[in-house]
């Protein structure tokens, strides 16, 4: 199976778009060996982020196994994770963690 989106990491709670995905398209979401199908429910553009499950608001985010940021609302599975729905937690200086 060809893989519409990849993970790098098991533990990431978003998943990252290799092609343009429709809304209600079931994605093959590869992770290493690994791969799963998300039936994702917005547009999500090339190269944009989406959950993968349900991320509650305040949660972090994960990609590559790391936080890279944190959600300012809830964002369900299958919906685009962007900057409407994330602040970032990367090179701000104000935030201790």
């Amino acid at each position: 199976m060809k893989n519409d989106a990849i993970m790098i990491h098991e533990k990431d709670n978003v998943a990252t778009a290799l092609r343009d995905i429709k809304p209600n398209e079931k994605v093959v979401v590869g992770t290493g060996d690994k791969s799963s199908v998300i039936q994702v429910q917005q547009p999500i553009p090339y190269g944009h982020k989406f959950a993968v499950r349900d991320i509650p608001g305040g949660e972090d985010i994960l990609k590559y196994g790391e936080v890279m940021g944190r959600a300012t609302q809830d964002i369900a599975g299958g919906t685009h994770a962007h900057i409407h729905n994330i602040e970032s937690l990367r090179g701000r200086g104000d935030l201790e963690r």
